[in-house]
């Protein structure tokens, strides 16, 4: 039965596409779901699978036409048509024929990249816990991805050998594309065997070899450059090996040809101490002793929403200080019964959290946000706690912290905390705050501006507490003071409505009954 390939949708705007590459030729045996061709828009790259299992019989768009949606790309000739696909030496489809046929009974199971959770669509590839012919438990850990958000493991659909490792680490996947292949059931260790022919030393290959970068821009061989990138490089007077590829087998695509001209228009520009001089080259001996590292997807998400939010806000920063005396006594004096009874310490953070709380519901505008030409009121508090971990700064967020007492806030805190350290948590809990303490006195620091976590509006910094002489009813005296700064939004928050909140968290702090009494 002939089976039809057509252009998928192609996003939002996006009505014509062209086609790119073939990996598939006519007469090749196609497996369901495996790659037939890619197509490039002046967006995004498109792979386009197979819809069924059979014979590719013929390509009716060819490389380098414009298609539209939903037009006819090829027709397969669907079945058992193995028999007259012609031997192929790439290494990919000829693994996962061998796994399937030297196993006897042992089933191909494909490992799927799992949901990466809201608004996420991508992850890298960060550590491959098992090699190419490893055997393997049902919900064992194969690999680890990382996105900008969170860490995902990826378990073993089933038990059986790993036959196959089709995104190395380092690459980048998107959400319900193929990671990997396994034969499970009785046939796996034969599978495993043949799933890759031992190299000329003996040693088995335990995943695909990433393109090197002085290999990624070649447009000669077995490797075909996008259309669009072929015709950029001729127009700005490149050639293949000036460019690193991102695509497909180290492809060139049309972003890599504007990344490799912008790089050498910004080498060439002149520094601002001297104008009409290039910069100058690195002595070898301290290139020597460079290190030059890969932001991870966490790092390159932080900095973007930072810089972000710096041209996005009108942001301000106020500031004040506060005597922590009384919260000190008070923590001092129940510190030991609260633990004993709630099982948690009681730290600063659950008198901070109450008192912006307190604050809150007088200014509400510091815990609104701006929604185009709309301000977005919140009648709530979800409280977001920045967390610093041996990745990034991270802020998990305590939902409805308004109407939590000191213990659950507590507890709240310090389990989001483990979380953060351990690299567990769920997008789902780092989403949806509405205001953000960040405590950089833990550091050591004296005082600092703390910047909007968008698209909040407030967000307030704790620092360290420090003893200084301090004027009180005309005498001079020793006290622990801590300067607080709260950052806001411009945009929506007055002068006025910033410096209340301050005062009213400081007058919360100053004496805590005020928080009992809800005055």
């Amino acid at each position: 039965m002939s089976v039809e390939v057509r252009v998928p949708t192609l996003g939002e705007s996006v009505t014509e596409a062209t086609v790119a590459t073939w990996f598939k030729k006519p007469g090749e045996a196609v497996a369901v779901d495996e790659m037939l061709c890619e197509l490039e828009t002046d967006k995004v790259t498109v792979e386009v699978p197979s819809p069924a299992a059979g014979t590719l019989a013929e390509i009716v768009a060819a490389e380098g036409e414009t298609v539209g949606v939903d037009a006819l790309l090829a027709t397969l000739s669907e079945g058992d048509a193995g028999s007259e696909a012609p031997a192929k030496d790439k290494a990919a489809p000829a693994a996962t024929a061998d796994a399937k046929e030297s196993g006897g009974k042992g089933e191909s199971v494909d490992v799927m990249v799992p949901t990466l959770g809201e608004s996420v669509t991508e992850a890298t590839v960060s550590t491959w816990f098992k090699a190419v012919g490893d055997s393997v438990t049902q919900d064992e850990m194969l690999c680890e991805l990382e996105t900008d958000k969170v860490s995902v493991e990826v378990p073993a659909p089933a038990s059986g050998t790993l036959t196959e490792i089709l995104a190395a680490e380092g690459q980048t996947v998107e959400a319900g594309g193929k990671l990997a292949v396994m034969s499970a059931g009785a046939g796996a260790g034969a599978a495993a065997g043949s799933a890759r022919p031992p190299a000329e030393g003996g040693a088995e290959t335990a995943a695909p070899k990433a393109p090197d970068a002085a290999d990624a821009g070649k447009g000669s061989g077995d490797v075909e450059d996008a259309p669009s990138a072929k015709k950029m490089m001729a127009e700005k007077g490149l050639s293949p090996d000036q460019v690193k590829g991102s695509g497909r087998d180290g492809r060139i695509m049309k972003e890599d040809v504007q990344k490799a001209v912008a790089a050498a228009t910004s080498a060439s520009a002149p520094t601002a101490s001297a104008p009409a001089a290039p910069r100058a080259p690195v002595p070898a001996d301290d290139a020597a002793r460079e290190e030059r590292v890969k932001m991870t997807r966490l790092r390159q998400t932080i900095a973007k929403r930072l810089k972000d939010s710096q041209n996005t806000a009108a942001m301000l920063t106020t500031y004040n200080e506060v005597d922590m005396t009384e919260v000190m006594a008070l923590r001092n004096q129940y510190k030991d019964q609260f633990e004993k009874k709630h099982g948690v310490r009681l730290g600063f953070m659950s008198f901070f959290t109450k008192a912006c709380c307190h604050a809150l519901k007088e200014v509400p505008e510091v815990n609104a946000e701006i929604d185009g030409t709309d301000i977005v009121y919140k009648n709530f508090v979800h409280m977001g706690v920045a967390a610093g971990t041996p990745t990034g700064l991270v802020v998990p967020v305590i939902r409805d912290a308004d109407s939590m007492s000191f213990a659950e806030i507590e507890k709240a805190i310090a389990e989001k905390g483990r979380r953060a350290r351990d690299g567990k948590l769920s997008m789902a809990e780092m989403q949806g705050g509405t205001f953000t303490l960040s405590n950089g006195g833990v550091y050591g620091s004296l005082m600092s501006s703390p910047i909007l976590n968008p698209p909040q509006s407030g967000i307030l910094g704790m620092h360290k507490i420090q003893d200084r002489p301090m004027a009180i009813n005309g005498e001079v005296v020793i006290r622990p003071m801590m300067y607080l700064a709260l950052s806001y939004d411009h945009r929506i928050v007055d002068g006025k409505g910033a410096v209340t909140f301050l005062v009213r968290v400081k007058e919360a702090l100053e004496d805590p009954r005020r928080l009992l009494m809800d005055l």
